[in-house]
C-alpha cells in the first residue's frame, strides 16, 4: 500500500490513546488488514465531536485514515457492534492484551490470524464461564495463556515444545526438562533456564492447557518467553493482574 494512500472502513480496534495538542488524540489501533496503525483523530477531545465516544478499547470499528507519515490522520470511524464489553476482572485481562499487542506487533505488519484470535479472545473473556470467582480465574489464565502462545508464534518468536533441542528427540513426559529462549527445552542436567516438566511441554504444544500443573508451569514459562521478547521493560497491566490476585487469594 502506498505511503499516502487512504484506507475506508478497516475493521480494527483501539489499543490505546494519548492527548495530542488541545483537542486530539493519538489513536494506536490494531486492524485486520493493515496491523499496528498510529492514527491522529483530530479535535476528538472536544465534547461535540463525533469520534470522542468511539476511541475505547475493546470496540470493534470500521476505520478510515490517510496519510504520508507513520501518523496518519483519521476521518472517519464507525461503530461496528457485536461484541460484549469485558467486565471486571476480564476487562484487566483485555487491558493485558492490548499492552501485549502494543509492545509487541511492529507497525503495519498486517497479522490477519492474530486479528481474528484477538476477537475470539475477547468474546471468551466477555463470556467469563466459571460459577465461581476461582473458577472463572482458572479459565481467564487459560485464555490468555493460549493467546500468549498464538501470539509469539505469530509474530515469529514461537517455540518449539515438543522437541528436544539437544538431540531432536520427542519431549518425553516424565523427564524435567529446562527451557531457553533461544534454543528450547533442554534435559534438566545442570542446564540454566526455566525449569519445566516434559508433560506441560507436550501440552503446549498441543494447545491443552487444563491440568493445573500445566497452567502454572505454564504462566511461568510464558512470562520467561516474553521478557525475553520485551526486553527489561516490564508490562504494567501484568503486574495489576497480580496485585488483583493478591487481593482475592
Amino acid at each position: 500500500m502506498p505511503s499516502d494512500a487512504r484506507v475506508n472502513n478497516a475493521p480494527g480496534f483501539i489499543l490505546h490513546t494519548y492527548p495530542f495538542k488541545e483537542t486530539s488524540v493519538v489513536a494506536e489501533v490494531f486492524t485486520r488488514g493493515h496491523g499496528r496503525v498510529a492514527l491522529i483523530a483530530r479535535g476528538a477531545r472536544r465534547p461535540a465531536s463525533s469520534l470522542r465516544g468511539l476511541m475505547q478499547p475493546f470496540t470493534p470499528l470500521l476505520l478510515s485514515w490517510f496519510g504520508k507519515s507513520e501518523l496518519k490522520t483519521l476521518h472517519a470511524a464507525e461503530w461496528q457492534g457485536g461484541l460484549v464489553l469485558p467486565q471486571g476482572r476480564a476487562l484487566m485481562c483485555g487491558f493485558y492484551l492490548n499492552e501485549l499487542l502494543l509492545r509487541l506487533l511492529a507497525r503495519g505488519d498486517a497479522h490477519e490470524t492474530l486479528y481474528d484470535r484477538y476477537v475470539e479472545t475477547l468474546e471468551q473473556l466477555a463470556d467469563g464461564a466459571g460459577s465461581s470467582d476461582v473458577e472463572r480465574a482458572v479459565v481467564f489464565e487459560r485464555i490468555l495463556r493460549r493467546f500468549e502462545r498464538n501470539l509469539l508464534a505469530e509474530i515469529g518468536y514461537g517455540a518449539t515444545f515438543d522437541v528436544d533441542a539437544d538431540s531432536g528427540a520427542p519431549i518425553d513426559p516424565d523427564t524435567r526438562y529446562v527451557f531457553q529462549p533461544e534454543r528450547g527445552a533442554l534435559r534438566a542436567v545442570g542446564q540454566p533456564g526455566c525449569p519445566v516438566s516434559g508433560q506441560t511441554l507436550c501440552d503446549l504444544a498441543g494447545d491443552r492447557f487444563d491440568r493445573p500443573a500445566t497452567l502454572a508451569e505454564a504462566k511461568v514459562l510464558m512470562r520467561t518467553l516474553i521478557n525475553h521478547t520485551l526486553g527489561a521493560k516490564p508490562l504494567y497491566t501484568r503486574q495489576l493482574l497480580r496485585e488483583l490476585t493478591d487481593l482475592n487469594s
